[in-house]
C-alpha cells in the first residue's frame, strides 16, 4: 500500500498495491475515501463501518487504525479507540497524533496521571521538530496545557491526602517538597555534571547549611571590614577583568559572558598563586580566610576572589568543572533582586549571608537591580572526602594542572 498525502488530522488517503483494472484495490481506495469524508462531517457513525472493512480486509495501514481511532473517539468508544492507537504504535511508536489521542482519552477518562505520562511522551517526541501540521501544532499546544492542568490537579489531591495524614512543610521538609514537585511534573531531578572531573558516591545536595560549618560565622562576623575594601575596588575599578576569558592555549567554550566585563573577577589568589598588589589591597580579607579548609593544589588551588555582577547581568544555567568541591559566597555589596539558583532551589542573596552549594549541578545568577553585586567567592573541600581521597585528589589535579 502506498500513501497520498492528504491532511486529515494528520492521516494520509492510502493507496493500495494492485493492477490499474483490480476491483479489489479500486474498492478498497473508495471505502477509503468514503470514511475519511465522514471523518470531515464529524460523522463517525458512517466513518466507522468504512475503517473496520479494511481492518477486516488485512490490509490496514497505521494511517486506517489511526482514523478508525478518530471514528471511534466521535462515537465516545474510548475502548475500541484505544484499541485502534494500539494497533498505531505498534507500527509508528513516535506516532505524535495517536501519543496525543491516548493522553486525551485519559484525561475524559479522569485519570490525569495516565494522561500526564502520554502528554509528556508526546510533547517531547514534538520538542525540535519542525514543519508539523498545524492541527498537530494546536494539538500539542492544548496536550501542553492540558499536561500542567493534570499535574496541578494530580498535586493538588495529593497535597489533600498529605495533609489529611497530617502531613506539611514543617514536617516533610525541603528535600519532600522537591520529590514532589519533580513526581508531579513541575520540576526535573537536577544531579551533579561536572564538565571535567566526576568523583562517584558523593550527596547529590544543591545546598549546604552554613551552620554546619564550623568556620562560617566568624567569617561571617568579618563581612564589614571586607565590604570596606572590595567597595574601594568598586571605586576605582583597578585590576578587575573578566570572570570567563578565553583561554590562551586552549579552545575557548561556548559562553555568553566570554571576555564581558559585565561580569569581572578581582583575583586575591588565583590557581594557588596570591596576587600580591591585590592580596596586600585586602588585609582583612586575606586575614579572615587563613585556615579555612580550602583544597591547597599546586597550579590549581586555592581560588579567591571578589566576583562583581553588573547591574541587569544573568549569568546562565551552567556547570562547574568538578564535584570534589564546594562553592562559598560571602555577599558583600548586594542591591535588591540578586538571585542564585542551584538545581530547583533558587535563594536570595543577603549581605553577610553565606551561600555554599555544589556547582557541579546546573546552576545560575541573576543581579535584576540598578547596582553592582560583589561578593567574595572561593572554593573548599567537599565535607564528604576523607583525608586519603583529598591526598589521591591533590596529586591527580597536580600532575594534570600544567
Amino acid at each position: 500500500m502506498d500513501s497520498e498525502a492528504h491532511p486529515i488530522g494528520g492521516v494520509v488517503i492510502p493507496r493500495y498495491h494492485g493492477t490499474m483494472n483490480d476491483p479489489a484495490k479500486a474498492r478498497l481506495e473508495a471505502i477509503a475515501h468514503a470514511g475519511i469524508a465522514a471523518l470531515r462531517r464529524r460523522d463517525g457513525a458512517a466513518a466507522r463501518p468504512a475503517f473496520d472493512e479494511i481492518v477486516a480486509s488485512g490490509r490496514a495501514s497505521p494511517q486506517i487504525w489511526l482514523m478508525l481511532a478518530q471514528a471511534c473517539d466521535l462515537e465516545d468508544d474510548r475502548p475500541a479507540a484505544r484499541s485502534a492507537l494500539a494497533q498505531v504504535l505498534a507500527a509508528d511508536p513516535a506516532n505524535l497524533y495517536a501519543l496525543v489521542m491516548h493522553g486525551e482519552l485519559l484525561t475524559r477518562d479522569g485519570d490525569d496521571r495516565a494522561a500526564v505520562s502520554w502528554y509528556a511522551r508526546a510533547l517531547s517526541g514534538a520538542s525540535g521538530a519542525q514543519g508539523l501540521p498545524q492541527d498537530l501544532l494546536e494539538r500539542l499546544r492544548r496536550a501542553e496545557a492540558e499536561h500542567a492542568a493534570a499535574s496541578g490537579r494530580f498535586m493538588a489531591k495529593l497535597q489533600d491526602s498529605l495533609a489529611a495524614a497530617g502531613v506539611d512543610d514543617n514536617t516533610a521538609g525541603p528535600r519532600f517538597a522537591e520529590a514532589l514537585a519533580i513526581v508531579s511534573g513541575q520540576a526535573r531531578p537536577f544531579l551533579q555534571e561536572p564538565t571535567s572531573f566526576y568523583f562517584p558516591g558523593l550527596p547529590q545536595r544543591a545546598f549546604y547549611d552554613p551552620a554546619d560549618f564550623a568556620w562560617t560565622a566568624a567569617l561571617e562576623e568579618a563581612t564589614s571590614a571586607i565590604t570596606a575594601e572590595v567597595a574601594a575596588i568598586l571605586a576605582d575599578r583597578a585590576g578587575l577583568q573578566p570572570y570567563v576569558e578565553r583561554p590562551k592555549d586552549r579552545p575557548a567554550k561556548a559562553h555568553s559572558l566570554l571576555d564581558d566585563p559585565r561580569w569581572s573577577a578581582y583575583h586575591l589568589v588565583r590557581d594557588g598563586v596570591p596576587v600580591a598588589e591585590h592580596a596586600a589591597r585586602c588585609p582583612a580579607t586575606m586575614a579572615a580566610i587563613a585556615g579555612l579548609p580550602i583544597p591547597v593544589i599546586a597550579g590549581a588551588s586555592p581560588m579567591v576572589l571578589f566576583s562583581i555582577l553588573a547591574p541587569g547581568t544573568h549569568i546562565q544555567p551552567h556547570n562547574g568543572m568538578l564535584n570534589t568541591r564546594l562553592i562559598c559566597h560571602l555577599p558583600l555589596v548586594v542591591p535588591d533582586n540578586c538571585r542564585l539558583r542551584v538545581g530547583n532551589t533558587v535563594r536570595t542573596v543577603d549581605a553577610g549571608k553565606m551561600l555554599i552549594f555544589d556547582d557541579s549541578i546546573e546552576h545560575e545568577a541573576w543581579n535584576d537591580s540598578d547596582a553592582p553585586r560583589a561578593i567574595l567567592l572561593f572554593e573548599i573541600w567537599r565535607p564528604e572526602l576523607d583525608d586519603g581521597e583529598r591526598q589521591a585528589l591533590r596529586a591527580m589535579f597536580e600532575a594534570t594542572s600544567h
